[in-house]
């Protein structure tokens, strides 16, 4: 029985209205998942937030790329939406976030974020986990080294003081992490998608190829590759927090 399959999920999105890959995130969320796309309501986080009723009924808050927005940035889309993350860790709602969730959770919790082109990282990159990281219940079995898909320009520079690094890659050091006193964890990387997921993405986004590799964008699948293990992090994440895991 996959636990997965009986919770409700509220994804919260950061994407223009005419981006495709609106719908390609519910489906990567929901292949990984392994579950309904109808088991995860979406919501607009450009203009409006979720009401208290709408997230008190999901089970869990997702968060993953934004396409054309960025935590480092400003706004008051921006600022409302920072507040609505940290409502989300003061009530305790289990939340995973990758990328610009990443970004933007740990910004609203006291982080810092920088748009730093130098530690850019797109395509399929090598992670480390970190001590704690080895000893996490939900990354420990990936082993001391994995793969992650990227797409970033931002990058956390400094973490909460609360959160706890799990794991870095060659260029960025704050690639994952989780809150001590929240079930919350955050990825810089894609666990969401698999090397086809990322290929469709960087076809929308071609620009992230040519200003972060330098390559024609026909080449980028040479630095992709697919990432199993790394794909089992929100099941795990869902099975720890519902499954007494």
């Amino acid at each position: 029985m996959n636990l997965a399959e009986n919770l409700r999920y509220l994804l919260l999105q950061v994407r223009n209205a005419n981006d495709p890959m609106q719908t390609h995130e519910v489906e990567s969320f929901s292949r990984v998942l392994g579950v309904s796309t109808e088991r995860i309501a979406v919501h607009d986080m450009l203009n409006s937030l979720p009401s208290r009723q709408n997230t008190e009924q999901a089970d869990i808050c997702l968060l993953g790329g934004s396409g054309h927005y960025s935590a480092a940035g400003e706004g008051e889309w921006l600022m409302r939406a920072l507040d609505y993350l940290r409502q989300l860790h003061a009530a305790g709602k289990p939340t995973f976030a990758s990328c610009w969730g990443f970004q933007a959770m740990a910004r609203a919790m006291g982080g810092e974020v920088v748009k730093d082109m130098e530690r850019a990282e797109v395509g399929t990159h090598t992670l480390t986990l970190t001590e704690a990281g080895r000893a996490d219940p939900i990354f420990g079995p990936l082993g001391e080294t994995f793969f992650g898909q990227m797409g970033h320009e931002d990058c956390v520079t400094r973490l909460p003081a609360n959160a706890v690094l799990l794991a870095s890659s060659r260029r960025v050091k704050n690639q994952a992490y989780c809150f001590a006193d929240a079930p919350i964890y955050c990825t810089q990387f894609h666990p969401e998608l698999n090397r086809n997921d990322l290929l469709a993405r960087v076809k929308i986004y071609p620009e992230y190829v040519e200003r972060i590799e330098n390559i024609p964008p026909e080449h980028f699948g040479e630095l992709c590759r697919d990432t199993l293990e790394t794909e089992q992090l929100l099941p795990r994440f869902v099975e720890h927090v519902f499954g007494g895991g």
